[in-house]
């Protein structure tokens, strides 16, 4: 059943995840309103007799009509216009990753719905014939109705100006990257609350080493971003054995690629396949509603392009560290599941999940890379690391004295200057912290400085 519902739900998914999802709702909500002002039509004798003596019809009812619609067009011209220039500007200030997300923003998709609503509510009237007498007073209100509408859009379209310009600014973005993405992780733990969601670390499942493993391939090509890990637990359960997801969730497949296999005495039936398949949830492109990783890689993009020599904004940079930092440090209070029980406490489903000092090498070894001539940039990247250190155990403790090692290496070559060696010297034990660090910066030989 399922995978005959697989597609209409995926388009579901795109459709709900596309641009045109809320505008096309309020679209559908406007032509609703416009079907029922035109043809339910309510005679006067229905209405208050107060209300007909006070609305007497516009002396050119379909003049002022297409006054409001051309009005309309217009204004979302001016203010989409604008958009594509603030979104060049974000693009080129910014990664080009987060262009898509600015303007699929659900406050930005609303106003644009409203717009599209406003046109189409005033482009039926326009196209109705004149009223006749006896319902004039329903049509009046209908075009005043309309008024009203192209009100609230000019309302909307001074909101609009103050978001658009407020949302390529650089506090504006690190705060909404930093919100989404512990947003995302904090569903994802909520998510994984049961005795059924385990870490293989601490609980290892019953050995099952004598069934063989049958893989399953992928049909199609894309960004893997998450799974149904319920339903494969079913599924594996159905067929007596253990599912091994052999991807991490946001990883790139292409079709023909062995992506789990089913761990079970006997192998499953193309049907069963299909089944699995149709858990998958594919993307284009990175989603940090699906997969939080993605939030921190995109903060430390928009850092990287802060430090490009076009840019050269080391500020933006130390901003999206703190964030960095903030996440880094509930990621170390809470580790992700890798293992799905059933009721009986068999193993059913588990999956790969990134490890800390991964997370912390693909962040923080590319801020190191590009930045690292910047004494400021190390100084803030060894802070940050400073800080995790209060937060983490001795397995991770071990990580982050590697990469603070680094660091001071790093700045020891950069530090050539006497003044600039004492600076560095004075900030390296300043504050609280678990680290092993020198009290004065060390003098590397220089065939080291040439390496």
């Amino acid at each position: 059943m399922r995978v005959l519902l697989y597609w209409p739900i995926h388009l579901f998914k795109t459709f709900r995840q596309s641009i045109a999802y809320l505008p096309s709702l309020l679209a559908l909500a406007y032509a609703v309103l416009a079907y029922v002002s035109l043809f339910l039509p309510i005679s006067d004798e229905q209405l208050p007799s107060l209300l007909v003596k006070l609305i007497e019809p516009p002396e050119s009812t379909r003049s002022l009509l297409a006054a409001l619609l051309g009005g309309m067009i217009s204004l979302m011209v001016f203010s989409f216009s604008m958009v594509m220039s603030v979104l060049s500007q974000a693009g080129g200030q910014f990664s080009h990753k987060l262009v898509f997300g600015l303007i699929s923003e659900r406050h930005h998709q609303r106003v644009l719905g409203h717009y599209l609503g406003t046109i189409l509510f005033a482009l039926v009237l326009l196209m109705t014939p004149d009223v006749t007498e006896g319902i004039a007073t329903w049509r009046t209100l209908a075009v005043y109705l309309a008024c009203l509408m192209v009100i609230h859009c000019l309302a909307l379209f001074v909101y609009f100006i103050h978001n658009a310009s407020q949302s390529i600014q650089v506090d504006a973005v690190a705060a909404d990257l930093h919100r989404t993405t512990l947003s995302s992780m904090q569903s994802l733990q909520s998510c994984q609350n049961g005795e059924e969601w385990r870490t293989l670390s601490t609980c290892i499942p019953p050995t099952t080493s004598d069934h063989p493993y049958h893989p399953v391939n992928a049909r199609q090509a894309g960004y893997l971003l998450n799974a149904d890990l319920t339903t494969l637990a079913t599924l594996a359960e159905r067929a007596e054995g253990t599912l091994h997801l052999h991807f991490h969730f946001g990883d790139y497949v292409v079709a023909g690629m062995p992506i789990l296999s089913l761990e079970a005495p006997e192998a499953p039936d193309s049907g069963w396949c299909d089944e699995v398949r149709a858990t998958l949830t594919y993307m284009e492109g990175e989603s940090i509603g699906e997969h939080y990783v993605f939030g921190m890689t995109q903060l430390m993009e928009v850092a990287l392009k802060a430090l490009s020599p076009g840019i050269n904004d080391p500020g933006t940079a130390r901003l999206c560290l703190h964030r960095l930092t903030d996440l880094l440090r509930r990621r170390l209070e809470w580790r992700p599941c890798d293992a799905l029980f059933d009721q009986d406490g068999v193993c059913r489903v588990t999956w790969r999940v990134e490890e800390f000092d991964s997370l912390v090498f693909r962040l923080f070894q590319p801020i190191l890379t590009y930045g690292g001539a910047d004494l400021s940039i190390g100084l803030e990247l060894l802070r940050s690391l400073k800080t995790l250190s209060q937060f983490a155990d001795n397995k991770d403790i071990k990580t982050l004295q590697a990469h603070a090692d680094r660091v001071v290496e790093a700045l020891a070559q950069t530090a050539d200057h006497p003044l600039d060696r004492r600076f560095v010297s004075d900030q390296l034990n300043r504050g609280s912290h678990r680290l092993s660090l020198p009290d004065t910066l060390p003098r590397f030989p220089p065939e080291r400085l040439d390496q």
